[in-house]
């Protein structure tokens, strides 16, 4: 009587359950459960009919549409590979993605069919050439196939081990790795979300987070597996964030912490009128405890701290409150929540060692590496066995953040390893130092990274985008660090800057920062 885990199954469930609720808004279209399901039929039915067989690779670079949600059922309910790639990538990052996993078809939002011509014939693999809206020469028209094929559609045996994405890492410091995410590792991630974050087929989720983003972080699912609304969203601007709250009645978003920091610092106009009680994941980078302050305090929002990379499909914790947290300050609170937390019901074990692979004290001091193992963790690395070997050891992944644990057992990164700044035999962490920045009024964004020093071997350099009008010396950011954390963690030089640069999934590229490559200079 075993059927397998696949989040496919929940495409069934919402179909005999929520057939006539709103199940998609993407601008002016409105599509019920009963619409958007049939379309993901329509299109599984054209798959196959171009070819497109159990195992094959297909490739979507689009943003947060109604056409990219659908190929999360449509695809892999015949057994294909889902392959969602960032957007925001060069032609020469697309040819390399694309070949590297060997797909069959590209289907593309029309902001990218120019980049993707321009590598057609590099693009050995491909056979066919989707456009998802609008048409094209040498392109197939999406709306097109779908009205030329029923919902009807030649099922396959799926089993749960199979292949159901796989999503490339960012690529920041080396050529992008594609992560083999499986249908069981899927459903246990969405699983383990449902059990910790309460949703009801009531609740309205907007798009802010991308979809390519480790399958927005599993909630192209976990929304239809609980009739929940998707509101689209193309571009990640806070007056549109607001506005489709407001208009759209959003209960629940996702948002990495840059996304955070733009919600929280946009102009009262903007967030006039927002209802209070909207929820949020975030996650990504470790969000400051004085974002985390806004966005409960003054929007009245609950947010909710999730951890997880990419490779584990992606979430591993979440950082829950507690009972004994409800009567804390809300600069406490938020302290806490800034932690990445414990581990989800279903992701399997989490253990934080030294370099012996020893389990560190729960002390909140002594500085180890998160590890785990179970459930969600991936297949490994698509075609690069000497990638997976190097990250996954004696049968437990090894995430390359760095992090203590607390006497309560709640985690919290203090950074990446490669991140850690040793100053005179001291290690300092960046996000903590950055965390400090952000408490000074003057601050909208920060990025702290270890620079050469003549004295100490290295030092923090600190990166500092200031609040609009807002004016500030070099001596007054490093006055207010060294007033608050050990004077040994304080700046050594701080640089103001327009812009951070950044990954598509919002984190800070240090290593361009440390490397001088961004061309910032001190104003």
């Amino acid at each position: 009587m075993e059927t397998a885990l696949t989040p496919i199954e929940f495409a069934r469930r919402a179909r005999r359950l929520y057939a006539e609720r709103e199940a998609v808004v993407d601008g002016e279209l409105r599509l019920t459960y009963s619409q958007f399901l049939d379309r993901c039929g329509q299109w599984s039915s054209a798959l196959q009919g171009l070819g497109i067989t159990k195992g094959d690779r297909v490739v979507y670079i689009a943003p947060n549409t109604h056409s990219h949600l659908e190929a999360y059922y449509a695809v892999p309910q015949i057994g294909a590979v889902l392959v969602p790639v960032n957007y925001r990538l060069q032609s020469d990052d697309f040819e390399y993605i694309i070949n590297h996993c060997g797909a069959k078809m590209v289907c593309a939002h029309p902001d990218y069919f120019e980049a993707i011509d321009g590598i057609r014939d590099k693009l050995t693999a491909v056979e066919h050439f989707v456009a998802l809206e609008d048409s094209a020469e040498n392109w197939i028209d999406y709306e097109a196939a779908l009205a030329a094929h029923s919902p009807e559609f030649t099922e396959v045996d799926i089993d749960e081990t199979d292949l159901l994405t796989i999503n490339y890492t960012s690529g920041t410091t080396a050529r992008p790795k594609g992560v083999m995410i499986t249908h069981r590792n899927a459903y246990m991630n969405i699983m383990g979300s449902l059990v910790h974050h309460h949703l009801t087929p009531a609740d309205r989720y907007l798009w802010t987070l991308p979809m390519f983003h480790a399958n927005g972080w599993t909630f192209t699912w976990i929304n239809t597996a609980r009739g929940m609304t998707h509101v689209c969203l193309r571009r990640v601007e806070p007056p549109l964030i607001f506005k489709l709250i407001k208009d759209e009645n959003i209960s629940m978003f996702c948002a990495a912490p840059t996304v955070l920091i733009g919600i929280a610092n946009a102009p009262e106009e903007i967030r006039a009128g927002a209802p209070r009680g909207v929820r949020l994941f975030t996650a990504g980078a470790p969000p400051a405890a004085a974002t985390i302050e806004v966005i409960e305090r003054d929007l009245g929002w609950e947010l909710t701290h999730v951890y997880g990379l990419t490779e584990t499909a992606p979430l591993i914790t979440v950082c829950e409150t507690r009972p004994e947290h409800q009567n804390l300050p809300v600069e406490e609170l938020a302290k806490i929540k800034a932690r990445q937390g414990v581990e989800l019901v279903s992701s399997g074990e989490l253990r934080i060692v030294d370099e012996y692979g020893n389990e560190v004290p729960h002390d909140g001091e002594t500085l180890g590496e998160i590890t785990v193992r179970g459930n969600v963790v991936m297949k490994g690395y698509y075609n690069d066995p000497e990638a997976t070997n190097a990250a996954i050891k004696d049968g437990w992944f090894h995430s390359g953040d760095a992090a203590v644990v607390h006497p309560d057992g709640y985690a919290e990164i203090r950074d990446r390893f490669k991140d850690v700044i040793i100053s005179g035999g001291e290690n300092i962490s960046s996000v903590e130092v950055e965390g400090c920045l952000l408490r000074h009024p003057a601050v909208l964004e920060s990025a702290v990274v270890g620079m050469p020093h003549e004295k100490w071997g290295e030092s923090p350099h600190a990166f500092v985008i200031l609040q609009d009008g807002a004016s500030v010396s070099e001596d007054d950011i490093k006055l207010h660090v060294r007033d608050n954390l050990a004077h040994f963690k304080t700046p050594s030089w701080v640089s103001f800057v327009e812009e951070l640069p950044k990954t598509a999934t919002g984190k800070v590229q240090k290593f361009v920062l440390r490397g001088g490559k961004a061309g910032i200079t001190r104003q």
